[in-house]
């Protein structure tokens, strides 16, 4: 077949985290998609080519952008196998490339979406043999080709998703402590606490590092997928590589310094500190990200800051008792201590809110990463 569904309607989805939606539609806006329309989990756009690569490269809210290749009715799994290949494989893979899949099914006749994935790539994988008597291979870990199946109410979307696999992955992650946060997570707080840059950020239980590394890469103007050596786009048959090298040298050459005191965090694990280091280590240098082993208690307070932080709770530390504690006592803190800043403050259970003993100015439900959360807002007099 010729003219796959992006190429003749220029529209592409993107994938977000429940709660992440106002983030990502301003992000769409702003990276210059068009004709932007709400759907399940995520967003349709339009957009042109050196726009979805900018996107693709840059978007720090979505965990997926995929490029629909094909859309029908599908009741049976027969006719799966039979749709996925009327699609020319050879247009995106090749004996050398590997692929894999991911696939998803609600409410129809076919109810397994591992099943359906299997189906999807025998077609691809008959289809090779029957040409070449030869089969790519899958490799889902680091495929050259990731694509996406959206079954739903027996309706079939075939697409290739242009980060390779989830954005989320930014690559700096290299140490990690229990319970981190996914990343995309990370930028959707940062970004509706309304952050820019104009005064110091805190961490005062930063783990790993997440929201201090994705504050740093928005500080910095770090394009998102830096550090990500493979893209989906990579293997569409239209792909442009002088149009990609122009996007990508772009905006590698707009990243600005970051001030030497604008982030900072700390952490009552020395290996959490540790971690910070060396997932910082993996981004440019173009600033630095100042963290020390430290409990809150010990800490002298902060006026003027914005205090972004997701606290302990029942994953990280068990004990549901120790925890309320935890938050009384860190409540006290920021009344006390911390008067003139803002808080932030993420609550992967939202039990725990009520916990800290102050009274929120707005809450967000925010879900991502299989925590059904909560960022609560408190301006701190």
């Amino acid at each position: 077949m010729s003219g796959y569904l992006y190429q003749t309607t220029g529209q592409y989805f993107g994938q977000l985290a429940s709660g992440a939606e106002s983030c990502g539609e301003a992000e769409l806006k702003e990276l210059g998609a068009t004709k932007i329309n709400k759907g399940y989990l995520g967003y349709y756009f339009c957009a042109d080519q050196r726009t979805i690569y900018n996107l693709v490269y840059r978007s720090r809210i979505f965990s997926r952008i995929l490029a629909p290749l094909l859309a029908f009715d599908c009741h049976s799994e027969k006719y799966l196998y039979k749709t996925a290949q009327q699609i020319d494989w050879t247009d995106f893979l090749t004996l050398t490339k590997t692929f894999a899949i991911t696939s998803n099914v609600a409410d129809s006749n076919i109810r397994n979406s591992q099943y359906a994935g299997q189906i999807f790539k025998d077609a691809i994988v008959d289809q090779f043999r029957t040409k070449t008597t030869e089969r790519p291979d899958v490799d889902t870990r680091n495929p050259d080709l990731q694509l996406n199946l959206y079954i739903h109410e027996n309706k079939a979307r075939i697409s290739v998703d242009l980060g390779g696999g989830s954005l989320h992955k930014r690559g700096y992650r290299t140490e990690s402590v229990e319970a981190p946060m996914q990343e995309t997570l990370a930028a959707a707080i940062i970004r509706l606490s309304g952050w820019n840059g104009e005064r110091p950020l805190y961490d005062p239980f930063c783990g790993s590092g997440t929201l201090l590394c994705e504050a740093f890469m928005k500080a910095g103007n770090i394009p998102a997928a830096y550090l990500r050596h493979k893209f989906g786009f990579l293997r569409l048959p239209d792909f442009d590589a002088a149009v990609w090298n122009q996007v990508k040298t772009k905006a590698n050459n707009e990243t600005v310094d970051v001030p030497e005191d604008l982030i900072k965090g700390s952490d009552v694990s020395a290996d959490a500190v540790k971690a910070v280091r060396a997932n910082r280590n993996e981004l440019p240098e173009i600033g630095v990200i100042k963290v020390r082993r430290s409990d809150f208690q010990s800490l002298e307070g902060f006026s003027n800051t914005t205090i972004v932080t997701n606290p302990p709770y029942g994953i990280r530390m068990g004990n549901t008792e120790e925890v309320a504690g935890l938050l009384k006592e860190f409540g006290d803190f920021l009344k006390q201590k911390c008067t003139g800043s803002t808080a932030f403050i993420y609550y992967g259970d939202k039990a725990l809110m009520k916990k800290l003993g102050l009274k929120p100015e707005w809450k967000h439900p925010l879900r991502a990463g299989g925590l059904d959360g909560v960022l609560c807002k408190y301006e701190l007099y």
